[in-house]
């Protein structure tokens, strides 16, 4: 069984500046909110190619949500990266 350094050491990881977990936050509640809220997609038109909305609405949000949960993975990730809650992203200084 392997340990991942983090693990070994029992260091917690850098807190998330506070622009990441808002927009975080609302990436991963907006397809929660958007799929609970069924009243407002169950109807049986306007169909697509044949398909009730009901199911190509739902089926739609599926794909939606992966982007989102992708970006919202890829942006903890950088975040960490870059020491957590230091300025990110980080700026270059200028060449003189």
């Amino acid at each position: 069984m392997s340990y991942s350094e983090a693990q070994l050491s029992n260091t917690r990881p850098a807190p998330l500046p506070m622009w990441v977990r808002i927009v975080v936050g609302a990436l991963l509640i907006i397809p929660i909110i958007a799929l609970v809220t069924v009243p407002t997609y169950s109807n049986a038109s306007p169909h697509l190619w044949g398909i009730p909305f009901f199911y190509w609405y739902s089926l739609l949000w599926m794909f939606l949500e992966t982007g989102m949960v992708s970006t919202a993975y890829v942006l903890v990730t950088r975040a960490r990266r870059n020491g957590g809650s230091r300025r990110w992203p980080r700026r270059r200084p200028a060449r003189p």
